[in-house]
Protein backbone atom coordinates (compact mmCIF):
# COMPACT_ATOMS: atom_id res chain seq x y z
CA UNK A 1 0.00 0.00 0.00
CA UNK A 2 1.10 3.60 -0.46
CA UNK A 3 2.29 5.73 2.48
CA UNK A 4 2.60 9.45 2.27
CA UNK A 5 4.36 11.37 4.90
CA UNK A 6 3.85 15.25 4.97
CA UNK A 7 5.77 17.49 6.76
CA UNK A 8 3.67 21.02 7.89
CA UNK A 9 4.12 23.65 10.45
CA UNK A 10 2.25 23.72 13.90
CA UNK A 11 0.55 26.88 14.01
CA UNK A 12 0.27 26.59 17.57
CA UNK A 13 3.82 27.90 18.12
CA UNK A 14 4.00 31.30 19.95
CA UNK A 15 5.02 33.96 18.16
CA UNK A 16 7.83 35.19 20.39
CA UNK A 17 9.72 31.95 19.40
CA UNK A 18 11.34 32.39 16.19
CA UNK A 19 12.34 28.63 15.49
CA UNK A 20 9.72 27.09 13.70
CA UNK A 21 8.36 23.73 15.32
CA UNK A 22 8.05 21.04 13.17
CA UNK A 23 5.39 18.24 13.60
CA UNK A 24 4.96 15.06 11.37
CA UNK A 25 1.25 14.49 9.76
CA UNK A 26 -0.40 11.29 10.40
CA UNK A 27 0.55 8.38 7.68
CA UNK A 28 -2.53 8.46 5.03
CA UNK A 29 -3.10 4.90 3.76
CA UNK A 30 -4.42 3.51 0.74
CA UNK A 31 -6.54 0.09 1.40
CA UNK A 32 -7.55 -1.37 -2.52
CA UNK A 33 -10.65 -3.40 -0.75
CA UNK A 34 -12.26 -4.76 -4.08
CA UNK A 35 -8.81 -6.27 -5.01
CA UNK A 36 -7.69 -7.25 -1.54
CA UNK A 37 -11.01 -9.01 -1.34
CA UNK A 38 -11.44 -10.14 -4.62
CA UNK A 39 -7.61 -11.92 -4.88
CA UNK A 40 -8.62 -14.09 -1.35
CA UNK A 41 -12.04 -14.86 -2.69
CA UNK A 42 -10.30 -16.41 -5.63
CA UNK A 43 -7.24 -18.18 -3.91
CA UNK A 44 -8.96 -19.37 -1.03
CA UNK A 45 -12.57 -21.54 -2.72
CA UNK A 46 -14.63 -18.80 -4.46
CA UNK A 47 -13.42 -20.17 -7.61
CA UNK A 48 -15.17 -23.14 -7.03
CA UNK A 49 -18.31 -21.67 -4.82
CA UNK A 50 -16.57 -23.45 -1.67
CA UNK A 51 -17.65 -20.73 0.93
CA UNK A 52 -16.70 -23.12 3.84
CA UNK A 53 -12.99 -22.95 3.01
CA UNK A 54 -12.83 -18.55 2.88
CA UNK A 55 -14.96 -18.58 5.78
CA UNK A 56 -11.88 -20.63 7.70
CA UNK A 57 -9.24 -18.90 5.69
CA UNK A 58 -11.00 -15.71 7.03
CA UNK A 59 -10.96 -16.99 10.94
CA UNK A 60 -6.87 -17.55 10.20
CA UNK A 61 -6.22 -14.54 8.84
CA UNK A 62 -7.87 -12.40 11.85
CA UNK A 63 -5.77 -15.11 14.13
CA UNK A 64 -2.74 -13.99 12.20
CA UNK A 65 -3.75 -10.36 12.50
CA UNK A 66 -4.09 -9.98 15.92
CA UNK A 67 -1.05 -12.18 17.00
CA UNK A 68 1.22 -10.70 14.18
CA UNK A 69 -0.41 -6.69 15.67
CA UNK A 70 -0.09 -8.17 19.78
CA UNK A 71 -3.86 -7.05 19.67
CA UNK A 72 -5.27 -10.05 21.13
CA UNK A 73 -8.76 -10.42 22.59
CA UNK A 74 -7.98 -11.52 26.75
CA UNK A 75 -5.55 -14.23 27.25
CA UNK A 76 -6.52 -17.71 26.97
CA UNK A 77 -9.32 -18.44 30.29
CA UNK A 78 -10.97 -15.23 29.16
CA UNK A 79 -12.32 -13.16 26.41
CA UNK A 80 -12.02 -9.24 26.48
CA UNK A 81 -13.17 -7.81 23.44
CA UNK A 82 -11.17 -5.41 21.78
CA UNK A 83 -12.41 -3.49 18.60
CA UNK A 84 -10.07 -1.10 16.62
CA UNK A 85 -10.27 2.17 16.97
CA UNK A 86 -8.47 5.35 15.63
CA UNK A 87 -5.79 5.38 18.20
CA UNK A 88 -4.41 2.39 16.52
CA UNK A 89 -4.19 3.73 12.79
CA UNK A 90 -2.68 6.82 14.45
CA UNK A 91 0.85 7.98 16.08
CA UNK A 92 4.17 6.19 15.78
CA UNK A 93 2.60 2.85 15.93
CA UNK A 94 0.17 3.38 13.35
CA UNK A 95 -0.32 0.34 10.80
CA UNK A 96 -3.06 -0.28 8.12
CA UNK A 97 -2.69 -3.90 9.11
CA UNK A 98 -5.16 -2.95 11.78
CA UNK A 99 -7.89 -1.81 8.88
CA UNK A 100 -7.79 -5.33 8.00
CA UNK A 101 -9.71 -6.87 11.03
CA UNK A 102 -13.03 -5.36 10.42
CA UNK A 103 -12.84 -6.08 6.73
CA UNK A 104 -11.63 -9.55 7.02
CA UNK A 105 -14.12 -10.00 9.77
CA UNK A 106 -17.05 -8.59 7.51
CA UNK A 107 -15.68 -11.27 4.54
CA UNK A 108 -16.27 -14.20 7.28
CA UNK A 109 -19.41 -13.47 8.40
CA UNK A 110 -21.19 -12.87 4.83
CA UNK A 111 -18.93 -16.19 3.63
CA UNK A 112 -21.01 -18.08 6.83
CA UNK A 113 -24.22 -16.27 5.05
CA UNK A 114 -23.57 -17.52 1.80
CA UNK A 115 -22.77 -21.00 2.95
CA UNK A 116 -26.10 -20.74 4.84
CA UNK A 117 -27.56 -19.90 1.51
CA UNK A 118 -26.86 -23.18 -0.08
CA UNK A 119 -27.82 -25.27 2.89
CA UNK A 120 -31.43 -23.64 3.52
CA UNK A 121 -32.53 -25.22 0.70
CA UNK A 122 -33.39 -28.30 2.69
CA UNK A 123 -33.11 -26.97 5.86
CA UNK A 124 -35.72 -23.92 6.39
CA UNK A 125 -34.52 -23.02 10.11
CA UNK A 126 -31.23 -21.90 8.86
CA UNK A 127 -32.89 -18.88 6.79
CA UNK A 128 -33.09 -16.79 10.22
CA UNK A 129 -29.20 -17.60 10.89
CA UNK A 130 -28.24 -16.41 7.65
CA UNK A 131 -29.92 -13.21 8.24
CA UNK A 132 -28.58 -12.94 11.48
CA UNK A 133 -25.08 -13.54 9.73
CA UNK A 134 -25.40 -10.73 7.33
CA UNK A 135 -26.53 -8.13 10.13
CA UNK A 136 -23.13 -9.01 11.85
CA UNK A 137 -21.35 -8.58 8.45
CA UNK A 138 -23.11 -5.22 8.40
CA UNK A 139 -22.00 -4.37 11.66
CA UNK A 140 -18.61 -4.96 10.62
CA UNK A 141 -18.49 -2.91 7.46
CA UNK A 142 -19.82 0.13 9.08
CA UNK A 143 -17.09 -0.34 11.56
CA UNK A 144 -15.16 -0.24 9.11
CA UNK A 145 -16.27 3.04 7.59
CA UNK A 146 -16.04 4.65 10.67
CA UNK A 147 -12.26 3.97 10.62
CA UNK A 148 -11.96 4.96 6.72
CA UNK A 149 -13.44 8.06 6.84
CA UNK A 150 -11.22 9.50 9.03
CA UNK A 151 -7.67 11.44 7.89
CA UNK A 152 -5.45 8.22 7.98
CA UNK A 153 -6.90 7.28 4.45
CA UNK A 154 -7.20 8.47 1.11
CA UNK A 155 -10.01 9.25 -1.25
CA UNK A 156 -9.88 6.39 -2.99
CA UNK A 157 -10.21 3.87 -0.04
CA UNK A 158 -12.87 6.21 1.38
CA UNK A 159 -15.27 5.27 -1.89
CA UNK A 160 -14.24 2.11 -1.81
CA UNK A 161 -15.58 1.51 1.84
CA UNK A 162 -18.68 2.80 0.50
CA UNK A 163 -19.49 0.60 -2.20
CA UNK A 164 -18.24 -2.01 -0.35
CA UNK A 165 -20.73 -1.11 2.79
CA UNK A 166 -23.87 -0.19 0.67
CA UNK A 167 -23.53 -3.52 -1.43
CA UNK A 168 -23.08 -5.44 2.07
CA UNK A 169 -26.56 -3.60 2.82
CA UNK A 170 -28.27 -4.39 -0.09
CA UNK A 171 -27.36 -7.93 -0.03
CA UNK A 172 -28.88 -8.30 3.67
CA UNK A 173 -32.09 -6.31 2.44
CA UNK A 174 -31.75 -8.52 -0.39
CA UNK A 175 -32.62 -11.08 1.72
CA UNK A 176 -35.32 -9.56 3.44
CA UNK A 177 -37.30 -9.28 0.57
CA UNK A 178 -36.62 -5.39 0.92
CA UNK A 179 -36.81 -4.54 -2.65
CA UNK A 180 -36.95 -1.09 -2.72
CA UNK A 181 -34.12 -0.21 -0.15
CA UNK A 182 -32.04 -3.06 -1.82
CA UNK A 183 -31.84 -1.92 -5.03
CA UNK A 184 -31.05 1.83 -3.94
CA UNK A 185 -28.25 0.12 -2.16
CA UNK A 186 -27.29 -1.41 -5.12
CA UNK A 187 -27.86 1.49 -7.44
CA UNK A 188 -25.09 2.85 -5.37
CA UNK A 189 -22.45 0.67 -4.55
CA UNK A 190 -23.14 0.51 -8.94
CA UNK A 191 -22.49 4.73 -8.91
CA UNK A 192 -19.84 4.32 -6.40
CA UNK A 193 -17.80 1.90 -8.72
CA UNK A 194 -18.43 3.42 -11.94
CA UNK A 195 -17.02 6.94 -11.06
CA UNK A 196 -14.29 4.67 -9.15
CA UNK A 197 -13.25 2.88 -12.57
CA UNK A 198 -13.43 6.25 -14.68
CA UNK A 199 -11.04 8.10 -12.07
CA UNK A 200 -8.22 4.75 -11.94
CA UNK A 201 -5.79 4.32 -14.78
CA UNK A 202 -6.53 1.83 -17.73
CA UNK A 203 -5.64 -0.95 -15.99
CA UNK A 204 -7.27 -1.48 -13.10
CA UNK A 205 -10.23 -0.58 -14.52
CA UNK A 206 -11.79 -3.92 -15.48
CA UNK A 207 -12.21 -5.63 -12.20
CA UNK A 208 -14.45 -2.36 -11.01
CA UNK A 209 -16.44 -2.66 -14.44
CA UNK A 210 -16.93 -6.49 -13.48
CA UNK A 211 -18.44 -5.41 -10.19
CA UNK A 212 -20.44 -3.28 -11.84
CA UNK A 213 -21.87 -5.84 -14.09
CA UNK A 214 -22.18 -8.18 -11.31
CA UNK A 215 -24.79 -5.50 -9.81
CA UNK A 216 -26.97 -5.56 -12.67
CA UNK A 217 -28.96 -8.57 -12.19
CA UNK A 218 -29.39 -8.16 -8.61
CA UNK A 219 -30.77 -4.47 -9.95
CA UNK A 220 -33.02 -6.08 -12.07
CA UNK A 221 -34.68 -8.26 -10.08
CA UNK A 222 -35.69 -5.84 -7.09
CA UNK A 223 -37.11 -3.91 -9.42
CA UNK A 224 -39.00 -6.60 -11.09
CA UNK A 225 -40.16 -7.36 -8.42
CA UNK A 226 -41.09 -3.66 -7.09
CA UNK A 227 -42.86 -3.78 -10.26
CA UNK A 228 -42.58 -0.54 -11.79
CA UNK A 229 -39.03 -1.24 -13.91
CA UNK A 230 -40.09 2.03 -16.19
CA UNK A 231 -38.88 4.53 -14.74
CA UNK A 232 -36.71 2.37 -11.76
CA UNK A 233 -33.30 3.29 -13.38
CA UNK A 234 -33.68 6.90 -13.00
CA UNK A 235 -34.71 6.87 -9.70
CA UNK A 236 -32.31 4.68 -8.21
CA UNK A 237 -29.39 6.61 -9.82
CA UNK A 238 -30.55 9.72 -8.76
CA UNK A 239 -30.93 8.80 -4.92
CA UNK A 240 -27.69 6.97 -4.92
CA UNK A 241 -26.52 10.00 -6.18
CA UNK A 242 -28.35 11.81 -3.32
CA UNK A 243 -26.99 9.08 -0.61
CA UNK A 244 -23.40 10.04 -1.34
CA UNK A 245 -22.87 13.91 -0.86
CA UNK A 246 -19.09 13.83 -1.61
CA UNK A 247 -19.08 11.48 -4.56
CA UNK A 248 -17.39 14.49 -7.03
CA UNK A 249 -15.32 15.26 -4.28
CA UNK A 250 -13.66 12.18 -3.43
CA UNK A 251 -13.51 11.18 -7.38
CA UNK A 252 -11.70 14.54 -8.39
CA UNK A 253 -9.16 13.71 -5.39
CA UNK A 254 -8.72 10.01 -6.43
CA UNK A 255 -7.83 11.40 -10.17
CA UNK A 256 -5.55 13.30 -8.43
CA UNK A 257 -3.79 11.11 -6.28
CA UNK A 258 -3.53 8.30 -9.39
CA UNK A 259 -2.46 11.47 -11.66
CA UNK A 260 0.54 12.40 -9.21
CA UNK A 261 1.41 8.42 -8.34
CA UNK A 262 1.44 7.28 -12.02
CA UNK A 263 3.00 8.84 -15.56
CA UNK A 264 0.31 8.90 -18.41
CA UNK A 265 1.63 9.20 -22.08
CA UNK A 266 -0.47 9.15 -25.08
CA UNK A 267 0.21 7.33 -27.77
CA UNK A 268 -2.17 6.59 -31.02
CA UNK A 269 -5.29 8.70 -29.39
CA UNK A 270 -4.87 5.79 -26.90
CA UNK A 271 -3.51 7.32 -23.25
CA UNK A 272 -1.03 4.66 -20.96
CA UNK A 273 0.04 4.27 -17.76
CA UNK A 274 3.91 3.98 -17.10
CA UNK A 275 4.40 2.45 -13.46
CA UNK A 276 8.16 1.32 -13.70
CA UNK A 277 10.45 3.71 -12.41
CA UNK A 278 12.94 2.71 -15.27
CA UNK A 279 10.18 3.49 -17.94
CA UNK A 280 9.04 6.61 -16.66
CA UNK A 281 13.28 8.12 -16.92
CA UNK A 282 13.31 6.21 -19.82
CA UNK A 283 10.77 8.14 -21.71
CA UNK A 284 12.08 11.40 -20.33
CA UNK A 285 15.25 10.25 -21.97
CA UNK A 286 13.61 10.02 -25.36
CA UNK A 287 11.88 13.27 -24.74
CA UNK A 288 15.43 14.50 -24.71
CA UNK A 289 16.98 12.83 -27.56
CA UNK A 290 15.44 14.27 -30.66
CA UNK A 291 16.92 17.91 -29.02
CA UNK A 292 20.21 16.16 -28.88
CA UNK A 293 19.95 14.99 -32.42
CA UNK A 294 18.86 18.07 -34.07
CA UNK A 295 22.55 19.81 -32.13
CA UNK A 296 24.50 16.47 -33.54
CA UNK A 297 25.74 17.14 -36.88
CA UNK A 298 28.14 14.11 -38.09
CA UNK A 299 26.02 10.80 -38.88
CA UNK A 300 28.33 8.97 -36.56
CA UNK A 301 27.48 11.57 -33.27
CA UNK A 302 23.78 10.79 -34.19
CA UNK A 303 24.57 6.84 -33.79
CA UNK A 304 26.27 6.82 -31.12
CA UNK A 305 23.61 8.89 -29.49
CA UNK A 306 20.69 6.41 -30.07
CA UNK A 307 22.18 3.10 -29.50
CA UNK A 308 22.74 4.17 -26.05
CA UNK A 309 18.85 5.09 -26.46
CA UNK A 310 18.22 1.56 -27.19
CA UNK A 311 20.24 -0.11 -23.99
CA UNK A 312 18.18 1.98 -22.09
CA UNK A 313 15.02 1.06 -23.89
CA UNK A 314 15.74 -2.68 -23.51
CA UNK A 315 15.96 -2.26 -19.41
CA UNK A 316 12.43 -0.54 -19.96
CA UNK A 317 11.45 -3.41 -21.47
CA UNK A 318 12.35 -5.96 -19.18
CA UNK A 319 10.98 -3.65 -16.54
CA UNK A 320 7.77 -4.34 -18.08
CA UNK A 321 7.81 -8.05 -18.53
CA UNK A 322 8.53 -8.52 -14.67
CA UNK A 323 6.27 -6.13 -13.37
CA UNK A 324 3.66 -8.39 -15.69
CA UNK A 325 4.95 -11.65 -14.33
CA UNK A 326 5.70 -10.52 -10.77
CA UNK A 327 2.38 -8.16 -10.13
CA UNK A 328 -1.31 -9.79 -9.54
CA UNK A 329 -2.53 -6.76 -10.16
CA UNK A 330 -2.01 -6.58 -13.67
CA UNK A 331 -4.21 -9.63 -14.14
CA UNK A 332 -7.59 -9.59 -14.28
CA UNK A 333 -9.42 -11.67 -11.69
CA UNK A 334 -12.40 -13.12 -14.11
CA UNK A 335 -10.69 -14.26 -16.93
CA UNK A 336 -7.04 -14.58 -15.82
CA UNK A 337 -5.71 -12.40 -18.78
CA UNK A 338 -2.97 -9.96 -18.76
CA UNK A 339 -4.76 -6.36 -18.98
CA UNK A 340 -4.85 -4.42 -22.26
CA UNK A 341 -3.15 -1.44 -20.63
CA UNK A 342 0.26 -2.94 -19.61
CA UNK A 343 -0.12 -4.81 -23.33
CA UNK A 344 -0.27 -1.63 -24.71
CA UNK A 345 2.54 0.21 -22.77
CA UNK A 346 4.92 -2.80 -23.96
CA UNK A 347 3.53 -2.60 -27.41
CA UNK A 348 4.76 1.20 -27.13
CA UNK A 349 8.37 0.20 -25.78
CA UNK A 350 8.17 -2.16 -28.63
CA UNK A 351 7.50 0.58 -31.20
CA UNK A 352 10.16 2.80 -30.06
CA UNK A 353 13.17 0.38 -29.94
CA UNK A 354 12.34 -0.41 -33.56
CA UNK A 355 11.63 2.87 -34.29
CA UNK A 356 15.18 3.99 -33.08
CA UNK A 357 16.48 1.40 -35.12
CA UNK A 358 15.10 2.36 -38.47
CA UNK A 359 16.82 5.52 -37.21
CA UNK A 360 20.11 4.27 -36.36
CA UNK A 361 19.92 2.35 -40.07
CA UNK A 362 18.98 5.76 -41.70
CA UNK A 363 22.24 7.59 -40.13
CA UNK A 364 24.09 4.20 -41.74
CA UNK A 365 22.79 4.57 -45.19
CA UNK A 366 23.48 8.47 -45.34
CA UNK A 367 27.16 7.99 -43.58
CA UNK A 368 27.73 5.53 -46.07
CA UNK A 369 26.55 7.47 -49.09
CA UNK A 370 29.23 9.91 -48.57
CA UNK A 371 31.28 6.80 -49.58
CA UNK A 372 29.01 5.67 -52.28
CA UNK A 373 30.58 5.07 -55.72
CA UNK A 374 28.07 5.17 -58.22
CA UNK A 375 28.87 3.24 -61.17
CA UNK A 376 26.35 4.98 -63.62
CA UNK A 377 28.84 8.51 -63.09
CA UNK A 378 31.91 6.21 -63.03
CA UNK A 379 33.76 7.98 -59.70
CA UNK A 380 32.69 8.36 -55.95
CA UNK A 381 31.74 10.88 -53.98
CA UNK A 382 34.48 12.49 -51.07
CA UNK A 383 35.15 9.62 -49.43
CA UNK A 384 35.91 9.20 -45.46
CA UNK A 385 39.20 7.49 -44.08
CA UNK A 386 39.45 6.38 -47.64
CA UNK A 387 36.77 3.45 -47.83
CA UNK A 388 34.82 2.82 -50.91
CA UNK A 389 31.15 2.11 -50.40
CA UNK A 390 29.46 -0.27 -53.27
CA UNK A 391 25.99 -0.42 -54.17
CA UNK A 392 25.92 -3.94 -52.53
CA UNK A 393 26.60 -2.24 -48.92
CA UNK A 394 23.55 0.11 -49.57
CA UNK A 395 21.33 -2.92 -50.35
CA UNK A 396 22.63 -5.09 -47.61
CA UNK A 397 21.57 -1.69 -45.04
CA UNK A 398 18.05 -1.67 -46.58
CA UNK A 399 17.56 -5.07 -46.49
CA UNK A 400 17.70 -4.53 -42.38
CA UNK A 401 15.78 -1.62 -42.50
CA UNK A 402 12.71 -3.89 -44.20
CA UNK A 403 13.26 -6.49 -41.55
CA UNK A 404 12.54 -3.90 -39.07
CA UNK A 405 9.75 -2.86 -40.58
CA UNK A 406 8.39 -6.19 -41.12
CA UNK A 407 9.13 -6.39 -37.16
CA UNK A 408 6.80 -3.13 -36.67
CA UNK A 409 3.91 -4.67 -38.27
CA UNK A 410 4.49 -7.45 -36.59
CA UNK A 411 4.02 -6.03 -32.68
CA UNK A 412 1.59 -7.57 -30.32
CA UNK A 413 -1.58 -5.68 -29.83
CA UNK A 414 -1.19 -3.91 -32.98
CA UNK A 415 -2.35 -6.22 -35.60
CA UNK A 416 -6.16 -5.06 -35.48
CA UNK A 417 -4.67 -1.28 -36.12
CA UNK A 418 -5.54 -0.66 -39.49
CA UNK A 419 -4.41 2.82 -39.52
CA UNK A 420 -1.10 1.64 -37.84
CA UNK A 421 -0.46 -1.28 -40.17
CA UNK A 422 -1.18 1.44 -43.68
CA UNK A 423 1.70 3.74 -42.51
CA UNK A 424 4.18 0.82 -41.97
CA UNK A 425 2.98 -0.57 -45.62
CA UNK A 426 4.02 2.84 -47.02
CA UNK A 427 7.00 2.95 -45.41
CA UNK A 428 7.95 -0.69 -46.50
CA UNK A 429 6.99 0.81 -50.07
CA UNK A 430 9.33 3.51 -49.72
CA UNK A 431 12.22 1.24 -48.84
CA UNK A 432 11.48 -0.94 -50.90
CA UNK A 433 12.09 1.24 -54.03
CA UNK A 434 15.91 1.96 -52.69
CA UNK A 435 16.54 -1.28 -51.68
CA UNK A 436 15.59 -2.12 -55.98
CA UNK A 437 17.28 0.42 -56.73
CA UNK A 438 20.66 -0.28 -55.40
CA UNK A 439 20.17 -3.90 -56.55
CA UNK A 440 19.91 -2.54 -60.02
CA UNK A 441 23.01 -0.72 -59.37
CA UNK A 442 24.54 -3.36 -58.81
CA UNK A 443 23.70 -5.40 -62.31
CA UNK A 444 25.10 -2.25 -63.84
CA UNK A 445 28.44 -3.23 -62.34
CA UNK A 446 28.07 -6.45 -63.82
CA UNK A 447 27.02 -5.26 -67.25
CA UNK A 448 23.48 -6.86 -66.83
CA UNK A 449 22.01 -4.07 -68.43
CA UNK A 450 18.41 -6.13 -68.86
CA UNK A 451 18.28 -6.69 -65.13
CA UNK A 452 19.34 -3.43 -64.35
CA UNK A 453 16.46 -2.09 -66.34
CA UNK A 454 13.86 -4.42 -64.68
CA UNK A 455 15.02 -3.54 -61.23
CA UNK A 456 14.33 0.38 -62.29
CA UNK A 457 10.84 -0.35 -63.58
CA UNK A 458 10.30 -2.20 -60.27
CA UNK A 459 12.19 0.44 -58.36
CA UNK A 460 9.63 3.10 -59.97
CA UNK A 461 6.45 1.61 -58.79
CA UNK A 462 7.28 1.27 -55.29
CA UNK A 463 8.20 4.84 -55.16
CA UNK A 464 5.05 6.07 -57.03
CA UNK A 465 2.87 4.01 -54.87
CA UNK A 466 4.16 5.42 -51.82
CA UNK A 467 3.66 8.93 -53.13
CA UNK A 468 0.33 8.60 -53.79
CA UNK A 469 -0.16 6.80 -49.94
CA UNK A 470 1.57 10.21 -48.25
CA UNK A 471 4.74 8.71 -46.91
CA UNK A 472 5.58 10.35 -43.23
CA UNK A 473 7.92 12.64 -42.63
CA UNK A 474 10.02 11.41 -40.36
CA UNK A 475 12.29 9.31 -42.25
CA UNK A 476 12.23 11.95 -44.79
CA UNK A 477 10.74 10.19 -47.59
CA UNK A 478 8.55 12.40 -49.36
CA UNK A 479 11.71 14.37 -49.78
CA UNK A 480 13.90 11.48 -51.22
CA UNK A 481 11.51 9.51 -53.41
CA UNK A 482 10.79 12.38 -55.62
CA UNK A 483 14.55 12.43 -56.20
CA UNK A 484 14.81 8.98 -56.37
CA UNK A 485 12.13 8.76 -59.30
CA UNK A 486 13.94 11.55 -61.22
CA UNK A 487 17.16 10.19 -60.84
CA UNK A 488 15.94 6.67 -62.30
CA UNK A 489 14.69 8.36 -65.30
CA UNK A 490 18.10 8.99 -66.26
CA UNK A 491 19.74 5.58 -65.26
CA UNK A 492 16.89 3.87 -66.99
CA UNK A 493 17.40 5.00 -70.59
CA UNK A 494 21.30 4.71 -69.65
CA UNK A 495 20.73 1.12 -69.39
CA UNK A 496 18.38 0.68 -71.61
CA UNK A 497 20.75 2.16 -74.08
CA UNK A 498 24.02 -0.33 -73.37
CA UNK A 499 21.39 -2.96 -73.43
CA UNK A 500 20.57 -1.95 -77.28
CA UNK A 501 23.57 -2.11 -77.73
CA UNK A 502 24.77 -5.02 -76.44
CA UNK A 503 22.27 -6.77 -78.81
CA UNK A 504 23.51 -5.48 -81.81
CA UNK A 505 27.23 -6.23 -81.27
CA UNK A 506 25.82 -9.60 -80.25
CA UNK A 507 24.88 -11.02 -83.74
CA UNK A 508 28.09 -9.99 -84.72
CA UNK A 509 30.15 -11.58 -81.56
CA UNK A 510 32.70 -12.45 -83.78
CA UNK A 511 34.33 -9.15 -84.16
CA UNK A 512 33.76 -8.43 -80.77
CA UNK A 513 34.33 -10.97 -78.69
CA UNK A 514 37.28 -10.80 -76.94
CA UNK A 515 37.09 -14.43 -75.34
CA UNK A 516 37.01 -16.02 -78.80
CA UNK A 517 40.29 -13.85 -79.50
CA UNK A 518 42.13 -15.06 -76.59
CA UNK A 519 40.92 -19.09 -76.30
CA UNK A 520 39.72 -20.34 -79.52
CA UNK A 521 42.81 -21.09 -82.16
CA UNK A 522 42.19 -20.38 -86.02
CA UNK A 523 41.86 -24.13 -86.61
CA UNK A 524 38.74 -24.40 -84.58
CA UNK A 525 37.06 -21.00 -86.41
CA UNK A 526 37.85 -21.31 -90.00
CA UNK A 527 34.43 -21.69 -91.23
CA UNK A 528 34.27 -17.68 -89.56
CA UNK A 529 35.88 -14.44 -91.02
CA UNK A 530 38.00 -12.45 -89.11
CA UNK A 531 40.43 -10.11 -88.65
CA UNK A 532 42.42 -11.17 -86.29
CA UNK A 533 46.18 -9.28 -85.75
CA UNK A 534 47.47 -11.07 -83.63
CA UNK A 535 48.07 -13.86 -86.67
CA UNK A 536 51.03 -11.36 -87.59
CA UNK A 537 52.87 -11.71 -84.41
CA UNK A 538 55.38 -13.90 -82.97
CA UNK A 539 53.18 -16.06 -81.50
CA UNK A 540 50.36 -16.40 -83.67
CA UNK A 541 46.93 -18.79 -82.32
CA UNK A 542 47.13 -21.07 -84.95
CA UNK A 543 46.93 -24.49 -83.28
CA UNK A 544 47.83 -25.39 -79.86
CA UNK A 545 51.22 -27.44 -80.74
CA UNK A 546 50.96 -29.68 -76.75
CA UNK A 547 47.81 -31.26 -77.15
CA UNK A 548 46.00 -31.58 -73.94
CA UNK A 549 46.09 -35.20 -72.49
CA UNK A 550 43.31 -37.74 -73.49
CA UNK A 551 42.56 -41.35 -71.39
CA UNK A 552 43.17 -44.76 -73.66
CA UNK A 553 42.52 -48.18 -72.68
CA UNK A 554 45.32 -49.55 -71.03
CA UNK A 555 47.72 -52.87 -72.23
CA UNK A 556 48.55 -55.32 -69.83
CA UNK A 557 52.20 -56.14 -69.25
CA UNK A 558 51.84 -60.09 -70.01
CA UNK A 559 49.04 -62.57 -70.53
CA UNK A 560 49.20 -65.19 -68.22
CA UNK A 561 48.59 -68.35 -70.24
CA UNK A 562 51.01 -71.18 -68.72
CA UNK A 563 48.07 -71.85 -66.22
CA UNK A 564 45.80 -73.38 -68.60
CA UNK A 565 48.17 -76.32 -69.22
CA UNK A 566 49.24 -77.20 -65.42
CA UNK A 567 47.63 -80.39 -64.46
CA UNK A 568 46.89 -80.71 -60.77
CA UNK A 569 48.44 -83.78 -58.67
CA UNK A 570 45.74 -86.47 -57.96
CA UNK A 571 44.54 -87.08 -54.23
CA UNK A 572 42.93 -90.38 -54.57
CA UNK A 573 45.49 -91.94 -52.62
CA UNK A 574 44.96 -89.81 -49.41
CA UNK A 575 41.64 -90.55 -49.33
CA UNK A 576 39.99 -93.25 -47.85
CA UNK A 577 36.38 -94.95 -48.63
CA UNK A 578 34.12 -94.82 -46.24
CA UNK A 579 32.97 -98.44 -46.24
CA UNK A 580 36.40 -99.43 -45.19
CA UNK A 581 37.23 -100.38 -41.72
CA UNK A 582 39.62 -98.45 -39.78
CA UNK A 583 39.07 -96.27 -42.31
CA UNK A 584 40.96 -92.81 -40.62
CA UNK A 585 38.54 -89.63 -40.62
CA UNK A 586 39.51 -86.28 -42.06
CA UNK A 587 39.88 -85.25 -39.02
CA UNK A 588 42.43 -87.89 -38.40
CA UNK A 589 44.21 -87.23 -41.29
CA UNK A 590 44.12 -83.65 -40.31
CA UNK A 591 46.00 -84.52 -36.85
CA UNK A 592 48.22 -87.01 -38.35
CA UNK A 593 49.84 -84.14 -40.89
CA UNK A 594 50.14 -82.06 -38.18
CA UNK A 595 51.75 -84.13 -36.21
CA UNK A 596 50.38 -83.83 -32.73
CA UNK A 597 47.50 -86.66 -32.62
CA UNK A 598 46.98 -90.36 -33.69
CA UNK A 599 48.75 -93.92 -32.09
CA UNK A 600 52.64 -94.26 -32.76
Amino acid sequence: MVEDTNIQENPETPAENDSTTIIEAPKVFTLEILHMIKDSQQQHGLRHGDFQRYRGYCTRRIRRLRKALKFPQGDKRHFKRRDVTVANLTGKHADEKYIHIPLISAERAWAYAMQLRQESNTEVRKKFHLVNKLRRACFYALQLQELCNTESFDARTKLECEAYVAWMHGTLHFELSLWATAGEYFKKAQVVYENLAQALPDDEQALYKAKVDELTPSLRYCAYNIGDSSNMDDLLEMRAKGLLENLDVLVNQTKNESSEGLQTIEWRNRKVTVRPEKVRLFLLSVQELDKSLEKAKSPEAKIELIENTLMDCKDAITAVKEEIKQDPKLRSVTTGQTVTGIQYLLAYLSYIRLSRTLERNMCLVEQAKANFEDPNQGKAKTAIEGKRVRPQDLTRLFEIILQNITEMQQISGMEDDSKYQKEIEVLALGFKAFRCYYIALTLVDMKKWKEAVALYERSMKYASEAMKSNPPKQYNLSADLPKLISTIDGCKFSAHAYSVLEDDNSEDSIFTSKAQKSTKPLYERLSQYKEDQSLNTKNPNVYKLTPEMQPIPCKPLFFDLALNYVEMPSLEDKLQSPGKKGAASISGFVKGFLGWGGNK
